[in-house]
Formats: C-alpha cells, structure tokens, sequence
C-alpha cells in the first residue's frame, strides 16, 4: 500500500510576511536537496565540462549564488544594476563574471574555479541565502507588491522571490544531469 505523507509547509518565523518566509522555507529545502544529491561530487567532478564551452557544476553553484545576491540587491535592497556588480566583491570575494558566463562556444571554465572543493561553492551559496534572509526577514506583505525597474523591466517583489526559487529549481536539475554525464564519462566498466 501506498504511505501517505501529511506534507505541510509553515512559514518560519521570524518574518513580518509569511509568504515571503515561505519562499526562503522553499530556497532552503531546494538548496537542502542539491546539497544532498551532490554530497560526493569531487574537485575534478566539479569542474568537468561535458564539452568546451559548456557550463560545470561548479560554475553553476556560482552563478547559483551570484543571481541570488543579485535580485536582492536589486529589488528588496534597492541597489541599481551597476551597485548591485559591486556588492558581489564585496559579499561574495568575486566579481560578476566569476562563474564564467557565458562561456564562449570554445572556452574552459574560469580557472580560478578549478580545483575548488565543494565547501567553496558551499559557502558561496551560504552567504547569499543569509544576505536574503537578513532582507526578507524585514518584508512585509505589502512589500511584496512593491515594483521596481532595472534597464530590461519592470518587477515586483513578489515575482523575484519567485523567479530566484525558479532559478534555482532549474540550475539544479541542471547539475544533476551533469554529475550523471561526469560519471557517466569518467567510469570505466571493467
């Protein structure tokens, strides 16, 4: 027989707008699960391109990173564009090309990633969520219809807490499939 699972999504507290803790309750369970599927991924595993050209976990845990610091420095934080480029120095110890992309139809990846552990790019992506977490923590429900303009469009609060979750979503599906191919590659049947 099929087990029931009671499946129920609280809101965390210590947030003035339950629906946007319950995004940062959902970037954390997605994050959660990433960081299990990839647990004994290796340095080389991390920088194995299937191809010249084509992105590496790696460079996807960065950019995973990069975009979260991004949107909230750009829309809860009120950062422009240009200020938003300057706080990824400042956050996270590289700047807005550190992941590489887009990578040139025949490029390697960044070689300033190759080699690094897991716990770099772990870290990366932990002081981002904590950065978001210090902002959201702070929104209120009527935030979250708040509307700002960067040069591509206009956007509302609610819609980048969205978009970082389904950014996220599909990036790691993205790393999945990589660590399938680099296994894939790498193993030798006997």
């Amino acid at each position: 027989m099929t087990e029931l699972l009671d499946r129920v999504l609280v809101p965390p507290a210590g947030y003035r707008s339950n629906e946007a803790g319950l995004y940062v309750l959902m970037l954390d369970d997605q994050t959660r699960r990433l960081r299990e599927a990839i647990a004994d991924v290796t340095p080389d595993e991390l920088a194995w391109q299937p191809v010249p050209g084509q992105n590496t976990i790696g460079m996807l845990l960065v950019h995973l990173a990069l975009v979260e610091v991004y949107w909230i420095q750009c829309g809860p934080g009120g950062r422009t564009s240009d200020e938003a480029d300057a706080d990824y120095v400042r956050m996270l110890g590289i700047t807005q090309d550190g992941d590489g992309m887009p990578l040139k139809a025949d490029a390697l990846p960044p070689a300033a990633l190759v080699g690094k552990g897991l716990a770099y790019f772990d870290g990366l992506i932990d002081v981002a969520r904590d950065h978001t977490k210090k902002v959201v923590r702070e929104m209120t429900d009527a935030d979250l219809e708040r509307r700002f303009e960067t040069p591509r469009a206009r956007y509302t609060m609610r819609w980048v807490l969205y978009h970082i979750l389904e950014h996220f979503s599909g990036h790691f599906g993205q790393i999945l499939l990589l660590k399938h191919q680099v296994r894939a590659a790498t193993t030798t049947v006997a």
